[in-house]
């Protein structure tokens, strides 16, 4: 399934690593503040955004982002 998310991003070396979907832009912006704090952060980033994403469903219902097709 292809759905426009808002997505939390971790680069590091520029490279995106992980990306995690957020329930708006807000709660992205939370997370990102909480996780940048927690962690050593060279050549990390974190970033937050409204993507068109390839999903797939979770066993408990939730979804996930497989892929990202590219940023909005």
């Amino acid at each position: 399934m292809t759905q426009v998310v808002i997505a939390l991003c971790l680069f590091i070396s520029g490279e995106l690593v992980e990306h995690r979907i957020q329930s708006s832009m807000s709660d992205c912006l939370k997370h990102k503040r909480e996780a940048t704090r927690q962690m050593e952060m060279n050549n990390k980033t974190f970033m937050c955004g409204e993507v068109e994403a390839e999903l797939y469903k979770n066993v408990d219902g939730s979804y996930s982002i497989d892929k990202i097709i590219q940023p909005k």
